[in-house]
C-alpha cells in the first residue's frame, strides 16, 4: 500500500500531465483502502499545498538549487517542491524526515541519479530556510504576489493594476491559504442545529456558518470522521455557492432550469429550498458530470430532479419555448475565485482566455432566454470576479437582450447579507473579507411580461 508522499507524488505527476488535482487524488486515495485517515490527509494537503504554493517555493528552491531551477527534469522538480513544501509550510514534519522521505521517494521513482542533486538541494534549505529574503508588498508588490502570494505573473500584474497594492496582497494572500471545509445541511433529512450536534459527537470542531443558513463550517476533526458520516445528510459546499440558490428564489410548484448543473449541490440546494416541491431540469456539457448530478439526487433524497447532457453552444429544442419560470446559469469560467480549491488553475490560466470564457457565456445565455417565461426570473452566477465575465457580459446581455432588466439583489437579501454586494446590487463575496467564502459574482434578471 502507498504512503501519503508517494500517493502525493503521484498525483502530482499525473497533474502535470493535465489531469485534475481532485480527481486524480480521488482515484488514488481509493486504490488505497486501507490507508490510514492521517495520511489521507497529508496526501491531501501535500498534494494541494505544493500546487497551490508552486511559486513560492520555486523562488525558494531557486535559491538553493546549482542550476536555473525551471531547467530541472520535471519529476525532480515535483520531488524537490514536495520536499521544500515540507520543510517550509509543515511544522509538524521533522525536517530530517521530509528530506529523508524525499529521497527515498525520488529513489522509488526510479531516479537514482537525482538523489544526491535533491539531498543536496533541501539539506541546504533546512540549514538556510530561515535566511530566505522574501519580497515584501511594501518594497516590491509585484514580486510580492508572484512569490511570497504564489500567483502567476500575469494575473499579479493584473490583480495589482485593478486594486491596488493593499487589496491585490488581501485577495492574493487569501488565494494562497488552504479552502475552509464547509457543508451544507441537507434540510431534506435534518435540520442545521441536529448536524451540528451530531458531527460535535463525531469528534469534530464546527461552526455555523454566518450568512448560509444551513452552512457548517469544520474547524478540525474531520479526517477520518467525515469520511464515515452519513451522507444523505450535508453536501460539501462552499459558503458562497450557497448563497446562489437563495439568490434564485425557487418557490414549490415552479418549473426550473439549472443550466450548468454539475456536480450538483446548486441543483440539489434547489430541491431542498422547495422541498422537493419544484420541477428542476439540470443540463450538463460532459455526461459523467451529468452522472454526477443524478448521484448527489439520489443520495440527498432529491427528487423531480431531471439531468440530461447537453452541449448549450446549441439550442435545447427539446425544452419548451417560456416553459420555465427560473432559470440559474452558474456558467463555465476562469475559475479564478476558487484558486484554493482547483489549484493548478492559477498556473493554466492565461489572459487571454478571460475574453474566451466571456463569449461562451454570451452564446449560453442566447440558448437558454427563449426558454424562460415572461416575468421570469434569470440569475447569472460565476466562481470569478473578472469584469470580462461579469461587469461586461451583463452589460452586452442587457443590450441584445432588451426584454430583460436587471434587479437589485440588495432589495430582497437579508440584512446581514448587504456586505456581500456591490453598489450595483451584485453579489461579490471576498474570501478576505467574508470569513473566508470563495469570491462568487451574481447578478438577477427579470423578463417582462
Amino acid at each position: 500500500m502507498a504512503d501519503a508522499r508517494s500517493i502525493a507524488y503521484t498525483v502530482l505527476r499525473r497533474v502535470a500531465d493535465g489531469g485534475y488535482s481532485d480527481l486524480v487524488l480521488d482515484q488514488e486515495l481509493k486504490q488505497n483502502p486501507g490507508i490510514d485517515p492521517r495520511d489521507r490527509a497529508l496526501a491531501s494537503e501535500l498534494v494541494y499545498g505544493v500546487i497551490r504554493l508552486q511559486g513560492r517555493l520555486d523562488y525558494a528552491l531557486n535559491r538553493f538549487c546549482t542550476q536555473p531551477f525551471a531547467k530541472v527534469e520535471p519529476a525532480v522538480r515535483d520531488l524537490l517542491r514536495l520536499g521544500a513544501y515540507q520543510l517550509l509550510q509543515l511544522d509538524r514534519v521533522p525536517p530530517h524526515a521530509a528530506v529523508h522521505a524525499t529521497v527515498e521517494l525520488a529513489k522509488a521513482a526510479g531516479l537514482h541519479r537525482a538523489t544526491g542533486f535533491i539531498n543536496g538541494i533541501l539539506r541546504t534549505m533546512q540549514r538556510q530556510k530561515e535566511e530566505i529574503t522574501w519580497p515584501r508588498v511594501d518594497k516590491d508588490p509585484l514580486k510580492y504576489l508572484q512569490h511570497t502570494c504564489s500567483l502567476p505573473e500575469w494575473l499579479a500584474r493584473r490583480r495589482l493594476k485593478a486594486d491596488g497594492a493593499a487589496e491585490a496582497a488581501a485577495w492574493a494572500e487569501a488565494m494562497a491559504q488552504p479552502a475552509p471545509l464547509t457543508l451544507r445541511t441537507n434540510t431534506l433529512r435534518c435540520n442545521r442545529d441536529d448536524l451540528l450536534e451530531q458531527l460535535t459527537e463525531a469528534g469534530m470542531q464546527v461552526v455555523p456558518t454566518r450568512y448560509a443558513p444551513e452552512g457548517i463550517r469544520i474547524e478540525s476533526g474531520a479526517a477520518g470522521n467525515l469520511t464515515g458520516f452519513p451522507g444523505h445528510l450535508f453536501q460539501v459546499q462552499d459558503e458562497a455557492s450557497m448563497l446562489i440558490s437563495h439568490l434564485l428564489d425557487p418557490q414549490p410548484g415552479e418549473n426550473i432550469l439549472d443550466a450548468c448543473a454539475a456536480p450538483g449541490g446548486k441543483t440539489t440546494h434547489i430541491a431542498a429550498l422547495t422541498d422537493n416541491q419544484a420541477r428542476i431540469t439540470a443540463l450538463e456539457l460532459h455526461e459523467h458530470r451529468t452522472e454526477l448530478v443524478r448521484h448527489g439526487a439520489q443520495r440527498l433524497g432529491c427528487e423531480k430532479i431531471t439531468a440530461k447532457t447537453w452541449d448549450l453552444r446549441e439550442h435545447p429544442d427539446f425544452l419548451p419555448v417560456e416553459s420555465f419560470d427560473r432559470i440559474l446559469v452558474d456558467a463555465p469560467c476562469s475559475g479564478l475565485g476558487v484558486l484554493r480549491r482547483n489549484p493548478e488553475v492559477r498556473w493554466r490560466r492565461q489572459l487571454n482566455d478571460l475574453k474566451e470564457m466571456a463569449g461562451l457565456q454570451m452564446v449560453i445565455l442566447s440558448q437558454i432566454v427563449p426558454l424562460l417565461k415572461p416575468g421570469g426570473v434569470l440569475l447569472y452566477s460565476l466562481c470569478t470576479d473578472t469584469p470580462e465575465e461579469s461587469e461586461e457580459v451583463v452589460e452586452r446581455f442587457l443590450k441584445v437582450e432588451p426584454s430583460f432588466e436587471r434587479e437589485d439583489l440588495r432589495l430582497s437579501a437579508p440584512e446581514e447579507w448587504q456586505e456581500l454586494f456591490d453598489d450595483q446590487g451584485a453579489l461579490r463575496t471576498r474570501p478576505y473579507r467574508h470569513d473566508g467564502m470563495d469570491a462568487f459574482y451574481a447578478v438577477r434578471f427579470r423578463k417582462s411580461g
